[in-house]
């Protein structure tokens, strides 16, 4: 049996359009770098298809597969990728047909022993596996006023509305299985320039926070933007947000 899909994510699909930071490019290059062939890449749960359009600039062709019909009703579109709907754990691609597979911010709400059977099957001998994540963001020094608040804000949500899957991530993805043989991989970091609006676009869009406005409705969120208003200043400012991804990248057997 497929493991049931969690979606947290259907509702706030727009935001994740329009909220979440962008990878650096030095990540889709030095994916590229790792596989024998730049033929065809699966995206496993694409969302609005951030990673599967990095990927168009190095294969030839991408699978972006998610199980949100709306998140993928909200994807850029492009000639090399084609978008469809299917769970992590089963999904309609051929046997040993992929070079490179990518799951981006998501593995945590994976069954990993049917995800990593799918992978077995449809990957080329000696293809490439790459997940990442990221977690929390780090502000410059001249933030600090923000930064308190921001991470107490972070832990207080994350605390009593936070799913169970999200500790792996937390965890960095350290603790999760990952039977491949294991490559050692560069740092990569994203960054974002943002103003207020666009941070509580963000803010928004994580699954955490849409849980605590469906329990306790919109008032946590806007008594906590009154207070972001005095910490933040200008609300035109542009604050440089930057997050480390953590990041596994296994050759397939």
């Amino acid at each position: 049996m497929v493991k049931q899909f969690k979606d947290y994510f259907s509702k706030q699909a727009d935001n994740y359009a329009n909220y979440r930071p962008h990878y650096p490019e030095a990540l889709f290059e030095y994916l590229a770098t790792q596989v024998t062939e730049c033929k065809a890449a699966w995206d496993c749960a694409t969302g609005n298809g951030q990673v599967a359009l990095g990927l168009t600039s190095y294969f030839q062709k991408i699978y972006a597969t998610d199980a949100s019909e709306k998140q993928i009703s909200y994807a850029f579109h492009h000639d090399k990728i084609k978008y469809s709907l299917a769970v992590a754990e089963k999904v309609g691609l051929a046997n040993q047909s992929i070079d490179l597979i990518t799951v981006a911010e998501a593995v945590h709400w994976f069954n990993m022993e049917q995800f990593y059977q799918e992978v077995q099957r449809i990957s080329k001998p000696g293809g490439i596996i790459a997940i990442w994540g990221y977690w929390y963001f780090h502000l410059l020094r001249e933030e600090e006023h923000l930064k308190q608040m921001l991470r107490d804000f972070f832990t207080t949500v994350f605390d009593k509305f936070g799913a169970e899957e999200i500790k792996l991530l937390i965890q960095k993805y350290q603790t999760i299985p990952f039977p491949f043989a294991e490559l050692k991989t560069p740092l990569f970091t994203m960054e974002c320039q943002w103003n207020m609006e666009e941070f509580l676009g963000y803010l928004n869009s994580v699954s955490a926070v849409q849980k605590m406005i469906y329990v306790q409705s919109h008032e946590p969120m806007l008594e906590f933007s009154k207070r972001l208003v005095k910490a933040w200043g200008d609300p035109e400012r542009k604050i440089l947000f930057q997050w480390p991804l953590h990041m596994r990248v296994g050759r397939i057997n």
